[in-house]
């Protein structure tokens, strides 16, 4: 028995491999990012390392992540996805070794009765067997000759680390929500302030106009266009009001707890200053280090093992069984020289008639592997297009920006002008009227647009996929 259990281990470690030869892809992308006018001109280079502390500089924003990163729910779910499949593949990779039970047994054996006696008396005797048993073994052991078990070994492995990129996934996209719902609740701050001003001019604006109206100088048609621009503003107000109640709510939600108020943003111009460019010199191959694109090529290469398996399930499929122990009629003598026995078989089977179910299962898992392929080449593709669309926008915000900042400007002045001119009576309310609007109209478009740009810098770090603060240990077999 200990040379078939030898012999089993030998040929478990040596067993051969049926899966097709990984062949490294060509990526379907371009070897840089585009340039032009709508882009950024960067050398190419290898992406530096970075983390999400070195995008996101307010102590604030990074407070807020990491209290995400140890009470989120979806994050906690993906770690369970986690130890689920590490114990999947610690189960399959277990059937490649033999299965040792140890077992023993006690049992009484009752022969029947039998009176013996005379003169009209007996005494009773019965006759019975007594036996007794331990034993060791193992029963049905695959001898994995033609790599089968190994195959579905690698295929659990790699989905595995599919598994575990998924988790790395989440969490990336993680960092870039709150990061986002952060900004967003800087922006409606500032909305806010914006509303609040534009109210606190209006009913300067009414109640001008209501003491023009009864010194006879102004029409009441300027008081109810006074009056319009309040009502809207008022409107404006209460809607940001409720803006930032739900931010907040989103916010909570994504870190799973309550959020301490010191956290939060008071402007959109404060919190945009806080988000640091990424490094320059980006080569379109660090593209393989999103984690998505890293759960695609390892389901690519479980798909690819499975062909493995299923080439190796066409052979004969042979196991041992084999059996050593004691048996004794009695407890005392159990474990004597006399009591010890073995036995041993093997077993071959080999499908003679299976209506090509063999084949198909070959055919099967190659065309699984090349839907594999086929979304491993889709997630490379998408993600080359997120961040040449984030690198786009960049590469034209800033301008926009700059035309917002100086249309601000000037309808601000513009506005202080046509206020000074209504009040000398020089022109009418209508002008001051269309300067009011023109700049609360400005103001938050600035506002918009210098949200665009800090979400952009989050959009371009969640793009790349990148973060080493992020990234779980590197699993192992």
């Amino acid at each position: 028995m200990r040379h078939a259990l030898i012999l089993a281990a030998l040929l478990a470690t040596t067993a051969c491999s049926m899966d097709p030869k990984a062949v490294e892809q060509t990526l379907p992308v371009p070897p840089s990012w585009p340039i032009g006018d709508a882009y950024l001109r960067q050398s190419e280079a290898t992406l530096p390392g970075i983390t999400y502390r070195d995008i996101f500089r307010d102590s604030r924003l990074r407070g807020l992540i990491e209290q995400a990163l140890a009470n989120n729910r979806d994050l906690r779910v993906a770690a369970a996805n986690i130890a689920a499949a590490r114990a999947q593949y610690r189960i399959q990779r277990a059937s490649q070794l033999p299965q040792i039970d140890l077992g023993g047994r006690a049992g009484y054996t009752d022969n029947g009765n039998n009176d013996a006696g005379t003169g009209g008396t007996g005494a009773r005797a019965s006759g019975g067997r007594a036996s007794y048993s331990a034993d060791v073994g193992i029963s049905g052991f695959e001898l994995d000759l033609f790599g089968r078990l190994a195959s579905l070994t690698r295929a659990e492995q790699n989905r595995y680390f599919a598994t575990e990129a998924a988790a790395r996934a989440t969490r990336l996209t993680l960092v870039g929500d709150i990061a986002d719902a952060w900004l967003t609740y800087a922006a409606d701050a500032s909305l806010l302030r914006i509303a609040q001003d534009t109210t606190a001019s209006a009913e300067r604006s009414v109640g001008l106009t209501r003491a023009r109206l009864r010194g006879g100088i102004a029409p009441r048609t300027d008081l109810r266009q006074a009056e319009q621009v309040l009502a809207t503003a008022q409107a404006d107000l209460a809607e940001q009001r409720t803006a930032l109640a739900q931010d907040v709510n989103a916010l909570q939600l994504l870190v799973g707890a309550p959020i301490d108020p010191t956290l939060l943003p008071a402007s959109i111009e404060e919190a945009a200053e806080t988000i640091a460019e990424l490094p320059a010199g980006l080569d379109s191959r660090i593209l393989l280090r999103r984690p998505d694109v890293v759960q695609a090529e390892y389901a690519l290469r479980a798909a690819n093992a499975e062909i493995g398996a299923a080439r190796a399930a066409l052979f004969p499929t042979i196991s041992l069984t084999g059996a050593l122990g004691f048996a004794s009629s009695a407890l005392s003598s159990l474990f004597s020289g006399g009591a010890f026995n073995w036995s041993g078989s093997g077993n071959a089977a080999y499908p003679i008639f299976r209506a090509g179910a063999g084949r198909a299962g070959v055919a099967l898992s190659e065309a699984q592997r090349d839907a594999a392929l086929a979304t491993y080449e889709g997630s490379i593709q998408a993600a080359f297009r997120d961040v040449a669309d984030g690198l786009a926008r960049r590469g034209t915000i800033d301008e926009q920006l700059r035309a917002n900042e100086l249309q601000a400007r000037a309808t601000a002045d513009n506005y202080r002008l046509a206020e000074a001119r209504y009040r000398g009576g020089v022109d009418g309310f209508l002008s001051s009227l269309d300067a009011q609007r023109s700049l609360y109209s400005a103001q938050r478009t600035l506002v918009f647009t210098r949200q665009i740009r800090a979400s952009n810098l989050v959009t371009l770090y969640r793009a790349l996929g990148g973060d080493m603060i992020l990234a779980l240990d590197t699993p192992t077999s």
